[in-house]
């Protein structure tokens, strides 16, 4: 939210302009027509029309997970860009597998736990993590050890009034309309995260025998209900439909340790590989392009899920006008 109190991506939409065209009438806004647009809302416009052409998508690298977050996150601006006082935050990692760790088929703990931990210190009111799981949901979320950690967390820092893990419960599963959508014009979905503020995703990268990897657009799966099996007849055409529902504020890609075959459940820790590294940027898009690429070799083209969302307008897919900035 901006101080014009508007989204720059809502803005942008009741435009009805694409980013492509909004790129092409910014730059005759920002050239010689700029003075026509003065003061805060004239400012706001500018912002707006550069951050929809130009995402920025942050890469830090190093030896600890959750100093690559923090460092990554400050990147953007630091966490008060995404998060403000008093929001109730979902924070949605990948849970979805019966597997450790170190075995990368779910987000890394400390990285879940370095992500909650600038959401509270940026003011949320609570935050709130959770995962619709694959395998049976009590050994996921013990064997990812992401329950263990949050659990400490909240222990050690008093926060166990504003920071929760648990499980999701059927009856809050509601039937949602998708406008415009391709295939799904309606589905179930979590109301935890059609009610929340702002969404954090936190999805792992990995390969997906279906998807080709799975990074932040497939990790929302973890939101629906139903028999999510149905949709992987038209997986690309599905997620971009999620993704245009179920909107995050920010995305943070766990490249800590990546899975490079078998996926998505994995299991054989030959086909992991360490990486340490973490993406994040506003745009989950783009997120996705610039880590599909620097880890897996894949253009955004080459993913039919990433592609469809930029050509829908969800995100930024063409790596020409990615801003990536290491650190």
């Amino acid at each position: 939210m901006n101080r014009c109190g508007i989204h720059r991506r809502q803005f942008l939409k009741c435009l009805g302009a694409t980013a492509g065209t909004a790129a092409a009438w910014g730059a005759g806004l920002m050239g010689g027509g700029a003075g026509l647009l003065t003061g805060p809302f004239g400012s706001f416009l500018r912002e707006a029309v550069a951050a929809e052409a130009s995402p920025q998508v942050s890469v830090a690298s190093g030896a600890s997970a959750a100093d690559n977050v923090r460092r990554a996150v400050d990147a953007l601006g630091g966490i008060r860009t995404f998060i403000s006082r008093g929001d109730v935050v979902v924070l949605k990692p990948n849970i979805g597998w019966d597997r450790t760790p170190e075995q990368a088929a779910n987000t890394d703990p400390d990285v879940v736990v370095a992500v909650a931990e600038l959401c509270l210190s940026a003011g949320a009111k609570e935050v709130r993590v959770f995962d619709r799981t694959c395998n049976e949901p009590r050994r996921c979320y013990a064997n990812s050890g992401i329950q263990r950690a949050i659990e400490t967390y909240a222990r050690k820092n008093h926060a166990g009034d504003s920071l929760r893990v648990y499980h999701v419960e059927d009856r809050k599963f509601q039937r949602t309309e998708i406008p415009g959508a391709i295939l799904l014009p309606q589905w179930d979905l979590y109301r935890d995260a059609l009610e929340a503020d702002k969404i954090v995703n936190v999805p792992v990268a990995k390969h997906h025998s279906l998807g080709t990897v799975t990074l932040g657009l497939k990790n929302m799966m973890g939101v629906m209900g139903g028999n999510r099996g149905q949709i992987h007849f038209r997986l690309p055409e599905c997620l971009v439909d999620l993704n245009r529902r179920v909107h995050t504020r920010l995305t943070v890609i766990d490249a800590t340790r990546i899975l490079l075959r078998n996926g998505p459940s994995g299991g054989n820790l030959e086909d992991v590989r360490n990486v340490g590294k973490i993406f994040a940027s506003a745009d989950i898009v783009a997120a996705d392009a610039v880590a599909a690429q620097s880890l897996f070799g894949l253009k955004a083209r080459e993913v039919a899920h990433i592609r469809m969302a930029g050509e829908a307008g969800i995100g930024v897919s063409d790596p020409g006008r990615i801003r990536v900035t290491e650190v």
